[in-house]
């Protein structure tokens, strides 16, 4: 209903250039360009300049953003309101996505909770980094995104989507079995400002966390070596090679001997972790289920946090 060009001129404020919002809306440069043009054309106004490498939408374009997240989010509280008038049990289908703990943890249980709860609804769940959620959302391939708060998310003020806080995770360090910090029974994060660092690849959410983290802690990081994956960060851990931040609920590779150990003294970091829905829709039957079920979860199914 509304036209799919604002998605794309929204994915371009987002970016910052062609190529990307390309990549992320799946057409062609070319063919963004090509959208942006005829709709500049139809507007009578200039929606794009040039900026070095990437362009910059004009005063006129950020007009018509705002607009379009008007409509955008009336139109998803028109389905809520229409949903109102079909009777019966919550049906349909319910597009989650998920960062790769969430989507290993909570958001499993929260499906087994939905299909207890509601089996005429088919759940859908995609692991994506939370960036590439607030995509996913904005193009409308995923219905609810559980995310970490990164800078490299959309701000809570952004009106092109609702925002809540779900939970916040602390972050333990993760020593080999050998590391002077183990039997300690006070550990603070700048104990290991001397340490050699294993940490995601820059542009994760998980390397934004540690360095911020190590920042409010009063340090930068020595970072030796970059994983992705906690089983290659779990060796490189056990055998010496650096220590690591680990979120509360990851679960780790028993084959590795590593340790976990909670920090004890201020600053503890955290992670906020957050659930998110385009603007208006977080009436729908299938959108308040699923913000419901994973609610539901973490109120009665997540004791590492102490709840």
């Amino acid at each position: 209903m509304i036209d799919r060009r604002l998605r794309v001129l929204a994915a371009i404020a987002r970016h910052g250039t062609v190529t990307a919002a390309a990549e992320v809306c799946r057409l062609t440069p070319s063919a963004v360009s090509h959208q942006m043009q005829a709709l500049a054309r139809e507007l009578d106004v200039a929606l794009l300049e040039p900026v070095g490498r990437g362009v910059r939408l004009t005063p006129a374009a950020r007009t018509l953003l705002e607009h379009g997240d008007t409509l955008t989010a009336q139109w998803e509280q028109a389905r809520a309101d229409l949903a109102a008038h079909r009777a019966g049990a919550v049906g349909g289908t319910l597009r989650f996505a998920a960062f790769s703990s969430a989507a290993a943890v909570v958001v499993p249980r929260a499906l087994e909770h939905l299909r207890d709860e509601h089996p005429q609804l088919r759940v859908h769940l995609r692991e994506s980094e939370p960036a590439r959620s607030f995509d996913l959302l904005a193009a409308d391939e995923a219905d609810l995104a559980v995310v970490v708060a990164t800078p490299s998310i959309p701000p809570a003020s952004d009106t092109a989507f609702d925002q809540h806080a779900l939970y916040d995770e602390p972050l333990d360090v993760l020593v080999g079995p050998e590391h002077p910090l183990v039997g300690r029974r006070r550990v603070a994060l700048r104990d290991l400002a001397g340490d050699a660092w294993i940490c995601g690849n820059v542009g994760r959410a998980y390397h934004q966390l540690v360095t911020l983290a190590c920042t409010a802690a009063g340090f930068a990081p020595d970072i030796a070596h970059f994983a992705d994956e906690w089983d290659t960060g779990a060796a490189l851990v056990a055998r010496g090679f650096g220590v690591a931040l680990v979120p509360r609920l990851a679960d780790l590779p028993a084959h590795h001997d590593t340790r976990r150990i909670p920090i004890t003294t201020d600053p503890v970091p955290t992670r906020r972790v957050v659930a998110a829905v385009r603007a208006g829709s977080r009436q729908q039957p299938t959108v308040a289920a699923g913000l419901d079920a994973l609610q539901h979860v973490i109120e009665t199914g997540l004791p590492a946090l102490g709840r």
